[in-house]
């Protein structure tokens, strides 16, 4: 017969170790994101289903499997966890330099200037700090945010509404097209596909591929697959290379420097279009954290991006712009 249960005997590292768990599917998966060893957490799974006096897991099966118990369980603590992480961030909303761990995602876009940038500015406002930076595509980082693999992410905003992440737009980057600096066809020409320059593409699997490809759907646009790449550089090179044009946006572009004199940068035909790139946060991040990463990205984006380019390109003024 299970014995009865009282406040003294959940303790929250074991129900939040039970939460990662059943969300790894795998003791060892969520040893390595607690940080713990597998002897640990399987103590305290265990401790956790003697006090209950039921079985949150069928420890016959691999990959680990919830029990329908479990699974109850699991449901009914998410909100409550939740809630109580949500109070300790707030608890500690002023204390930023006692901060004792923040992970951080980002896109590629801005692994040249922004993110080091960020890592240097906030390890000397967090001194207590362990940090963890992980670069990754948009889909995986809302992902690893939404398995609460991350505090934090850089990343284009996706299409749905975020309705378990809070998200603050930070860029609008809209996409423009880029041909070789000596190409003798017209822009119009160019995009229409009615010349022999072949169309540069992202990968298919990236966000910014779809939506790229879903506004040339939308005029009427086609292109065969001649080459795909998830690379921004390398696009910029065949392009530099004269091996074909490609639409890309200006904070891309300004990552590409070393291909600027060979290169043209054009606005897109027709009907404007563009992405936003967000700061997106889990709902129990610090607030005083979200601050102080918002005010350094903005100004790093100001002064890496946004500056040089409104100078040398003064018609993205209105569409290449820092979002309040």
């Amino acid at each position: 017969m299970a014995r009865s249960l009282t406040s003294r005997d959940l303790s929250l590292k074991s129900l939040e170790l039970f939460q990662i768990c059943a969300t790894q599917g795998s003791l060892q998966a969520g040893a390595r994101e607690a940080g713990l060893t597998v002897s640990t957490v399987s103590h305290h799974l265990r401790s956790l289903e003697e006090h209950l006096g039921v079985e949150l897991f069928n420890h016959a099966r691999r990959p680990m499997v919830l029990t329908p118990k479990g699974q109850a369980f699991l449901r009914n603590i998410d909100d409550a966890l939740r809630a109580i992480r949500k109070a300790r961030a707030e608890a500690s909303a002023g204390s930023v330099a006692e901060a004792s761990h923040l992970r951080i995602g980002s896109i590629e876009d801005f692994e040249s200037d922004i993110v080091p940038g960020l890592a240097v500015s906030l390890s000397s406002h967090m001194p207590a700090c362990n940090f963890m930076f992980y670069t990754a595509s948009s889909h995986d980082l809302i992902g690893m945010l939404r398995n609460r693999q991350l505090d934090l992410g850089i990343t284009t905003a996706p299409d749905e509404r975020l309705s378990d992440l809070q998200d603050r737009p930070l860029l609008r980057d809209p996409f423009v097209v880029v041909l070789p600096r000596l190409a003798s066809q017209s822009l119009a020409n160019v995009v229409d596909g009615t010349t022999k320059l072949p169309f540069l593409r992202f990968s298919g699997n990236l966000m910014i591929a779809r939506q790229i490809e879903s506004q040339l759907r939308r005029i009427g646009v086609t292109s065969p697959h001649r080459f795909e790449c998830s690379n921004n550089q390398t696009l910029m090179a065949m392009v530099a290379a004269g091996a074909g044009w490609t639409i890309t946006t200006p904070l891309l572009f300004s990552r590409a420097k070393s291909f600027h004199q060979q290169v043209q940068m054009h606005r897109f035909p027709g009907k404007a279009f563009a992405r936003t790139l967000a700061l997106v946060t889990t709902p129990d991040c610090s607030r005083s954290v979200i601050e102080l990463v918002d005010t350094k990205v903005r100004s790093l984006i100001r002064r890496h991006a946004i500056a040089p380019l409104h100078q040398s390109d003064p018609w993205l003024e209105d569409s290449f712009r820092l979002i309040d």
